[in-house]
Protein backbone atom coordinates (compact mmCIF):
# COMPACT_ATOMS: atom_id res chain seq x y z
CA UNK A 1 0.00 0.00 0.00
CA UNK A 2 1.52 3.16 -0.82
CA UNK A 3 1.37 6.51 0.81
CA UNK A 4 -1.18 8.97 1.04
CA UNK A 5 -0.43 11.68 -1.52
CA UNK A 6 -0.82 15.30 -0.70
CA UNK A 7 -1.24 16.43 -4.00
CA UNK A 8 -4.19 13.99 -3.34
CA UNK A 9 -5.77 15.38 -0.47
CA UNK A 10 -5.16 18.70 -1.95
CA UNK A 11 -6.98 18.18 -4.86
CA UNK A 12 -10.06 16.49 -2.82
CA UNK A 13 -9.78 19.73 -0.52
CA UNK A 14 -9.91 22.14 -3.80
CA UNK A 15 -12.97 20.20 -4.95
CA UNK A 16 -14.73 20.06 -1.97
CA UNK A 17 -14.32 23.44 -1.56
CA UNK A 18 -15.99 24.53 -4.72
CA UNK A 19 -18.79 22.81 -4.21
CA UNK A 20 -19.24 24.31 -0.63
CA UNK A 21 -19.38 27.75 -2.27
CA UNK A 22 -21.64 26.65 -5.14
CA UNK A 23 -24.05 24.85 -2.35
CA UNK A 24 -24.11 27.43 -0.19
CA UNK A 25 -24.59 30.11 -2.74
CA UNK A 26 -27.47 28.11 -4.14
CA UNK A 27 -29.28 27.15 -1.41
CA UNK A 28 -28.72 29.17 1.82
CA UNK A 29 -31.71 30.76 2.59
CA UNK A 30 -33.54 27.94 2.73
CA UNK A 31 -30.76 25.86 4.87
CA UNK A 32 -30.85 25.82 8.73
CA UNK A 33 -27.82 27.31 11.31
CA UNK A 34 -24.63 24.83 10.09
CA UNK A 35 -24.65 22.29 13.37
CA UNK A 36 -21.81 21.65 15.90
CA UNK A 37 -22.26 17.97 16.16
CA UNK A 38 -19.93 16.93 12.41
CA UNK A 39 -17.15 19.27 14.46
CA UNK A 40 -17.31 17.21 17.73
CA UNK A 41 -17.29 14.18 15.72
CA UNK A 42 -14.01 14.88 13.66
CA UNK A 43 -12.51 16.50 16.53
CA UNK A 44 -13.50 13.23 18.22
CA UNK A 45 -11.88 11.19 15.77
CA UNK A 46 -8.49 13.74 15.64
CA UNK A 47 -7.74 12.59 19.15
CA UNK A 48 -8.62 8.98 18.93
CA UNK A 49 -6.61 8.56 15.71
CA UNK A 50 -3.31 10.95 17.81
CA UNK A 51 -3.53 8.27 20.39
CA UNK A 52 -3.98 4.89 18.22
CA UNK A 53 -0.54 7.32 16.50
CA UNK A 54 1.60 7.20 19.29
CA UNK A 55 0.60 3.77 20.82
CA UNK A 56 1.05 2.07 17.89
CA UNK A 57 5.01 3.94 16.87
CA UNK A 58 5.62 3.09 20.48
CA UNK A 59 4.22 -0.42 19.78
CA UNK A 60 5.99 -1.00 16.03
CA UNK A 61 9.35 0.55 17.63
CA UNK A 62 9.95 -2.14 20.40
CA UNK A 63 9.75 0.58 23.15
CA UNK A 64 10.08 -0.32 26.77
CA UNK A 65 6.64 -1.43 28.52
CA UNK A 66 4.78 -1.85 25.37
CA UNK A 67 3.11 -4.64 24.01
CA UNK A 68 3.95 -6.77 20.99
CA UNK A 69 2.02 -5.20 17.93
CA UNK A 70 -0.35 -7.13 16.27
CA UNK A 71 0.09 -6.77 12.27
CA UNK A 72 -3.33 -6.93 11.39
CA UNK A 73 -4.27 -4.50 13.61
CA UNK A 74 -1.43 -2.10 11.99
CA UNK A 75 -2.71 -3.06 8.53
CA UNK A 76 -6.17 -1.89 9.96
CA UNK A 77 -4.94 1.16 11.08
CA UNK A 78 -3.18 2.12 8.16
CA UNK A 79 -6.49 1.54 6.49
CA UNK A 80 -8.17 3.53 8.71
CA UNK A 81 -5.44 6.55 8.50
CA UNK A 82 -5.97 6.42 4.59
CA UNK A 83 -9.59 6.98 4.72
CA UNK A 84 -9.86 9.38 7.65
CA UNK A 85 -7.34 11.85 5.43
CA UNK A 86 -9.31 12.01 2.70
CA UNK A 87 -12.57 12.47 4.41
CA UNK A 88 -10.96 15.16 6.56
CA UNK A 89 -9.16 16.68 3.56
CA UNK A 90 -12.66 16.65 2.20
CA UNK A 91 -15.05 17.87 4.90
CA UNK A 92 -11.94 20.69 5.21
CA UNK A 93 -12.50 21.96 1.92
CA UNK A 94 -16.01 21.88 1.79
CA UNK A 95 -16.03 23.83 5.55
CA UNK A 96 -13.31 26.24 3.66
CA UNK A 97 -15.74 26.92 0.86
CA UNK A 98 -18.45 27.64 3.12
CA UNK A 99 -16.14 30.03 5.18
CA UNK A 100 -15.13 31.99 2.15
CA UNK A 101 -18.80 32.44 1.38
CA UNK A 102 -19.68 33.10 4.45
CA UNK A 103 -17.03 36.15 5.23
CA UNK A 104 -18.62 37.62 2.04
CA UNK A 105 -22.29 37.54 2.85
CA UNK A 106 -23.25 40.66 5.22
CA UNK A 107 -26.02 39.26 6.80
CA UNK A 108 -26.49 38.32 10.08
CA UNK A 109 -27.22 34.92 9.94
CA UNK A 110 -23.88 34.47 8.00
CA UNK A 111 -22.22 36.07 10.58
CA UNK A 112 -23.64 33.44 13.28
CA UNK A 113 -22.35 30.66 11.12
CA UNK A 114 -18.65 31.68 10.36
CA UNK A 115 -17.76 29.88 14.28
CA UNK A 116 -18.90 26.83 12.62
CA UNK A 117 -17.29 27.07 9.58
CA UNK A 118 -13.79 28.20 11.38
CA UNK A 119 -14.39 24.83 13.89
CA UNK A 120 -15.14 22.72 10.66
CA UNK A 121 -12.36 23.97 9.07
CA UNK A 122 -10.07 23.12 12.13
CA UNK A 123 -11.38 20.13 13.42
CA UNK A 124 -11.06 18.73 9.99
CA UNK A 125 -7.07 20.07 9.49
CA UNK A 126 -6.93 18.37 13.02
CA UNK A 127 -8.26 14.96 11.78
CA UNK A 128 -6.36 15.30 8.55
CA UNK A 129 -2.86 15.92 10.46
CA UNK A 130 -3.43 12.72 13.18
CA UNK A 131 -4.44 10.48 10.19
CA UNK A 132 -1.34 11.50 8.51
CA UNK A 133 0.48 10.51 11.85
CA UNK A 134 -0.83 7.28 12.44
CA UNK A 135 -0.19 6.47 9.17
CA UNK A 136 3.71 7.48 8.90
CA UNK A 137 3.44 5.26 12.68
CA UNK A 138 1.96 2.25 10.66
CA UNK A 139 5.43 1.93 8.74
CA UNK A 140 7.31 -0.85 9.35
CA UNK A 141 11.19 0.44 10.57
CA UNK A 142 14.54 -0.02 8.31
CA UNK A 143 16.29 -3.39 9.48
CA UNK A 144 19.96 -2.25 10.40
CA UNK A 145 22.41 -4.03 7.54
CA UNK A 146 24.52 -7.06 8.09
CA UNK A 147 27.21 -5.54 7.11
CA UNK A 148 27.69 -3.78 10.55
CA UNK A 149 26.40 -6.79 12.09
CA UNK A 150 27.62 -10.36 11.85
CA UNK A 151 28.25 -11.14 8.12
CA UNK A 152 30.02 -14.59 8.63
CA UNK A 153 27.41 -16.44 7.30
CA UNK A 154 27.79 -14.76 3.62
CA UNK A 155 31.64 -15.08 3.86
CA UNK A 156 32.02 -18.78 4.70
CA UNK A 157 34.43 -20.43 2.97
CA UNK A 158 35.80 -18.01 1.47
CA UNK A 159 39.42 -16.67 1.70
Amino acid sequence: MRPTSLSALVVAALAAAAAGWLLLSSFYAQMPRLPWLPIIVLAALAIAEAVLAQNTSARIQHKPGAPRVDPLAVARFAVLAKASSLAGAIFAGFSAGLLAWLALEPTKAATDDVPAAIGGVVASLALVGAALWLERACRVPKQPDQKDGDDSGRRAGRP
